[in-house]
């Protein structure tokens, strides 16, 4: 018997408004192409968002329901359209261009007063041949200890 009372207090404009909607998120239905320009705007979407709140407000629970899904769609379904047809990538530079940038960036290398010390005073590794200094130094092992206990 609710039923009966609900159906008769819901207008013949929501029922075909709800038709619609359903048939719109059920088959995917793609937004015509002199449309989405117009909804990828910022004032298109403006547009979406007003009319979704008029609708939330003013209609039934169930077509508020489904004028935020219709809406978050309409939305996702131009978005995607407009993407492939506008794409970014030209616009973006290569890696060849970043790195010419990247090394005007960067200052020149020069030698430091430090490193020019180490490669005149420090040859490591360039000397002929290595020599021995002989001294009358002799270590622990070697010298003679007395009272001292062997472990």
């Amino acid at each position: 018997m609710k039923l009966d009372t609900f159906l008769k207090s819901v207008s013949t404009l929501e029922i075909i408004l709800f038709i619609i909607f359903v048939v719109y998120l059920v088959f995917n239905i793609p937004t015509p192409g002199f449309l989405i320009p117009v909804i990828d705007s910022p004032l298109g979407l403006g547009i979406v968002v007003v009319v979704t709140i008029y609708v939330f407000f003013y209609t039934t629970p169930i077509l508020a329901i489904l004028s935020v899904l219709v809406a978050y769609e309409l939305l996702r379904r131009s978005s995607i359209v407009s993407s492939i047809e506008y794409p970014i990538s030209p616009y973006l530079p290569t890696q060849h261009k970043k790195d010419v940038i990247i090394k005007q960036m960067n200052p020149v290398k020069k030698v430091t007063l430090e490193e020019e010390v180490i490669q005149v005073m420090a040859p490591l590794g360039k000397n002929d041949t290595a020599t021995f200094v002989e001294t009358s130094y002799a270590t622990l092992p070697d010298k003679k200890l007395d009272n001292v206990a062997t472990v």
